[in-house]
């Protein structure tokens, strides 16, 4: 890990050595990340590093402020987040696992819940339960998206990746980050438009915005929302 002073501040950044002709500067939940020549000494990698200072700082900044999304942590009180809303789990009469929409003293005051469980019998439980919900939402608009493209649904998959809402390869497989249906409705359709165009369009231009623009009017808005969240 290299560190360097970035007006005032030290900034620490790890440090890849390549191949490559020139130096790479890559911000993510990471930190920094610098990719140089092999011959590129130090010194001369921290000088056009601190060219790049201003736009460091600010994406930095605006990594920091995003909103973490909920993990499986080990919190026997915890609400979980789905389609937008907020869900405590609990257990019912019958002594089984049940998820309830929290009302909103509960989201209020989490720690006055009744119903306390043991973390490590739950997670297994909350992460299934996730993925169900996940499964049935995203093939549902993954459908709906797909009719307006009229092409055919593709095979999709769930993701754990730790940068990318979603992904779509040459063979034509999504990928959807599980996360997703912890967000409100509309940004896992903007996900679901934005992949399925890149079966039509592999790239990202001015022909594939026309394209998510075509099924998926509100794009840049939801986009501006999506990018305030961050994965992990």
């Amino acid at each position: 890990m290299q560190h360097i002073q970035l007006a005032g501040e030290k900034i620490e950044y790890q440090l890849k050595r390549s191949r490559r002709k020139s130096i790479g500067i890559r911000i993510n939940h990471c930190g920094v990340q610098v990719c140089a020549p092999m011959g590129l000494s130090l010194s001369e990698i921290d000088q056009l590093v601190q060219t790049k200072a201003r736009w460091i700082q600010q994406k930095l900044t605006e990594w920091n402020d995003r909103k973490p999304l909920k993990t499986l942590a080990n919190d026997d009180r915890a609400l979980y987040p789905l389609l937008g809303d907020l869900w405590k789990p609990g257990i019912n009469a019958h002594g089984q696992l049940h998820m309830a929409l929290a009302p909103c003293a509960a989201a209020k005051h989490a720690s006055a819940a009744d119903d306390i469980l043991k973390p490590a019998s739950a997670q297994k439980w909350i992460a299934a339960w996730y993925q169900q919900h996940a499964i049935a939402c995203f093939s549902e608009r993954l459908t709906l998206y797909a009719g307006r493209l009229n092409i055919a649904k593709p095979h999709f998959r769930l993701s754990h990746a730790k940068t990318r809402w979603g992904s779509c390869n040459s063979r034509g497989v999504i990928r959807l980050n599980w996360r997703l249906i912890q967000l409100p409705l509309r940004l896992i359709d903007y996900v679901v438009a934005h992949e399925l165009c890149h079966l039509i369009e592999m790239n990202h231009s001015s022909a594939f915005w026309r394209l998510v623009a075509g099924i998926f009017p509100d794009y840049q808005q939801a986009r501006r929302e999506l990018n305030t969240y961050a994965i992990c």
